[in-house]
């Protein structure tokens, strides 16, 4: 029987435990069978206990230290059952076997075979072997052993997280918490003191120290002033080893920065502020700055400044460079030097943001003297009235008085002024200016229509020394007279479509509108107000007249039943606009109204052009002559009354179915009218001349209008004209109509002509009806 040895070469206690613990399982879980076997034995009442022991190895040293790099023979495993014949053979298997460890396969002694680096790998699990050289059968079986690699101090300490960076108020009390430190240490914590650490200062004392265990730094001195100093720079070393000799140490920087709180106030480092500034300067001009330090800073330094003493002028304001943190004085009203010549002020500073825990409200704020001296400067005239408005009216004569400007020199030398017109702003020179007393007064007639407004530029200069000027705009308004004569608003077009009833407002006759408007340069205050009537000499009119319809439109009327083109293909129509000024002007426009063949829904589809090629402007006693004309060269029978045909024609027939006229010829002869003239017209167009007149003659009645003012009219040519018929000849008979209340006006009926005023012959003579074409050429407007 074989026992167990263990030989160990280390006598330390973890040596002895480590051995223990990598005892193989085997031998163990023998050990624990033998004893049970024996219990098992002795509970059954045996008498004999037969003892099996199982062969042990014998196992030496198995540590091995790193960063060795001389091999070496770190331990020996060894069965219980080798006397040294060598016939048995050790192998060695498992975690660097053959590379890292060798076994002798003759003695068991491990070796290593190079240099281990315990934090690259802590330990390795190794299984061993003992075999019968000749029978190659198992002399023990495989057993598995650890070899551990031991600790030494070959690392040093690392700080994380670098670099440190922190920042606390001033003023902070003792023991504030500034920053932490970490280092790290790569060798194993739990073996010996290799990687055990401890911290310290080694620059930034007195104000700051740190915990030798946790690295935590704090302050360590009372009232730290960032004005004093705003930055430290704090070194703290870490050891292993417990900081005791033989250890390593590394180091860093803390950088601590100390942030601004409100413990000081501004302060003027000036008692007296004195600034200059010309009595000209414009409003907002900076007269100078004043400036108020204070050590703290961002928010802390803010301020607001404010000025007292004078302010009830409200002459200079003070406001905050927000950048600078300066107080900008600027000029808020016009300066004068003989009024004042001098200001004295006090200005404040005061912080925005106090902060009671380190001063008195008191300590905030500080005050200095501003005083401002106003500079005398050569200043041009000022006129008396920023701006001149003037009113006149258009036909304001030349020499006209328009107003006076004024100006005077501020400076106490008071130097005399002389007044001009800019030329660019009056181009046409319609006024002048008086240069010594700036009176102005009307040079050209003016007219509203051509310009309302004038805006005159006056200048005002200084005859000495700098020849300062200024100037200042005029306005002038040209008042409106009724000076421009109205007139329609357009060139209308009308036409009338064949067939019109009487009376009736033709919607047709105004082919671009269906109102008359007018327009008139003129500016009446109270608006236009536009009058429409006829010609006064020529307001009866047979076929239209004119309706005002009051609100500055009116409407043409059709007096006639009917237009046809075959008789007149064209009308003149007259009309007059008058204004509601003072005086009243009018004016007269001639209307063309054209007779169309109009389609059914009224319209015109040649625009109201379509006529004759001929028009018809002929007289009525042209048409009335050339009626008789024609009756009597074609020997065609006239129905006229009976009256008219016995007094003036004689009508007789011929046994041949022919009739012959017997003529009468006045025994006077008649003698031509001066300014008649021969007028050659188409047979056609007198016949259908005739034609309309015949039948004007007999709608209109004795009570018409027309009627009476066209009898009063030739009464009138009548009694002008030396060289007119007498009142009783057929022209006006024609007109006069039949059936009268009171009687014939004509003297055909009242007596026969005499045999010895004409004489009569067997065949009918032709008269010349030269009286009758005419008392003189006109054009009859309908």
């Amino acid at each position: 029987m074989y026992g167990w040895t263990v030989k160990m070469s280390m006598p330390s206690v973890l040596a002895v435990a480590m051995v223990f613990f990598m005892i193989p399982g085997g031998v163990l879980s023998d050990m624990r069978g033998t004893q049970g076997l024996e219990a098992q034995q002795l509970a059954q009442g045996s008498t004999h206990l037969h003892r099996r022991l199982k062969r042990g190895w014998i196992w030496k040293q198995l540590f091995v230290p790193e960063e060795d790099p001389t091999p070496r023979v770190i331990g020996q495993l060894k069965s219980d059952s080798d006397q040294g014949e060598s016939f048995i053979k050790y192998i060695l298997s498992g975690e660097g076997a053959g590379d890292v460890f060798e076994i002798n396969e003759y003695t068991g002694e491990i070796r290593t075979l190079k240099k281990l680096d315990r934090e690259e790998k802590a330990f390795y699990v190794l299984q061993a072997q003992a075999i019968n050289r000749w029978s190659n059968e198992p002399e023990e079986p495989q057993s598995e052993f650890i070899i551990t690699v031991q600790d030494i101090n070959d690392n040093v300490p690392q700080f994380q997280n670098e670099p440190y960076v922190s920042s606390i108020p001033e003023m902070c009390p003792i023991g504030t918490t500034v920053a932490q430190v970490t280092a790290t240490d790569a060798d194993d914590p739990m073996f010996g003191n290799n990687a055990k650490l401890i911290y310290s200062i080694l620059q930034g004392e007195p104000y700051f120290s740190v915990e030798p265990k946790t690295g935590i730094i704090v302050t360590s001195w009372q009232n730290m002033d960032r004005e004093a100093r705003e930055q430290y720079q704090v070194v703290v070393q870490v050891k292993d080893m417990l900081g005791l000799s033989g250890g390593y140490s590394s180091s860093t920087t803390v950088t601590v920065s100390l942030t601004d709180v409100n413990d000081n106030g501004p302060t003027f480092q000036q008692h007296l502020y004195t600034f200059a500034v010309p009595e000209n300067a414009a409003i907002g001009t900076t007269v100078g700055r004043i400036m108020a330090e204070d050590g703290d800073t961002g928010i802390n330094a803010k301020m607001t400044y404010s000025l007292e003493g004078e302010l009830e002028e409200s002459t200079f304001i003070i406001k905050t460079d927000p950048a600078t943190q300066e107080g900008v004085i600027l000029l808020a009203k016009p300066l004068d030097f003989e009024v004042k010549r001098r200001f004295d002020m006090t200005a404040e500073a005061v912080n925005d943001h106090v902060d009671t825990r380190f001063l008195s409200l008191d300590d905030f704020t500080d005050r200095t003297t501003v005083k401002v001296i106003v500079k005398d400067e050569d200043e041009p005239p000022v006129f008396l009235s920023p701006v001149y408005e003037w009113k006149l009216p258009e036909n304001a004569a030349v020499g006209t008085v328009v107003g006076s400007v004024s100006a005077r020199d501020t400076d106490t030398v008071n130097n005399p002024i002389r007044y001009s017109v800019d030329k660019r702003s009056d181009i046409t020179k319609a006024f002048k200016i008086d240069p010594n007393n700036g009176t102005i007064t009307v040079a050209k007639s003016l007219d509203r229509e051509t310009a309302a407004w004038h805006n005159v530029t006056v200048e005002a200069k200084e005859t000495t020394q700098n020849h300062l000027s200024s100037s200042v705009v005029v306005f002038i308004k040209v008042l409106d007279i009724n000076d421009n004569v109205p007139r329609l608003a357009r060139d209308y077009q009308p036409y009338i479509c064949e067939g019109t009833s009487q009376g009736l407002l033709s919607r047709q006759l105004l082919k671009e509108g269906l109102l008359l408007s007018a327009v008139d340069p003129d500016d009446p205050v109270e608006g236009h107000h536009f009058y429409f009537s006829m010609v006064p000499e020529k307001r009866i009119n047979p076929n239209f007249t004119i309706r005002d319809n009051q609100d500055n439109t009116a409407g043409i009327v059709a007096r006639r039943s009917t237009f046809t083109r075959k008789d007149r293909t064209q009308y003149l129509l007259p009309v007059v606009v008058a204004d509601s000024g003072s005086p009243v002007l009018s004016g007269t426009s001639t209307l063309t109204i054209s007779v169309c063949s109009c389609q059914p829904a009224g319209h015109c589809p040649t625009g109201g052009v379509e006529a004759l090629a001929l028009s018809m402007g002929v007289s009525l006693q042209t048409l009335l002559g050339i009626l008789f004309c024609l009756v009597t060269l074609t020997g065609k029978q006239l129905e006229l009354p009976e009256t008219v045909s016995q007094k003036v024609f004689y009508y007789g027939e011929s046994g041949v179915g022919g009739g012959e006229l017997d003529f009468c010829q006045p025994t006077v002869p008649m003698r031509p009218h001066p300014r008649r003239r021969e007028r050659r017209m188409r047979r056609e167009d007198v016949r259908a001349s005739i034609r309309m007149s015949l039948r004007e003659s007999h709608l209109i009645g004795p009570e018409d209008e027309v009627f009476k003012q066209f009898i009063l009219d030739r009464l009138a040519e009548a009694d002008q004209d030396p060289y007119a018929l007498p009142f009783d000849y057929l022209q006006i008979y024609a007109y006069e109509g039949s059936g009268s209340p009171t009687g014939s006006l004509s003297s055909l009926d009242s007596s026969t002509l005499e045999s010895d005023q004409s004489v009569c012959s067997p065949r009918p003579s032709l008269a010349r009806l030269t009286p009758w074409y005419g008392a003189r050429e006109e054009d009859t407007l309908f």
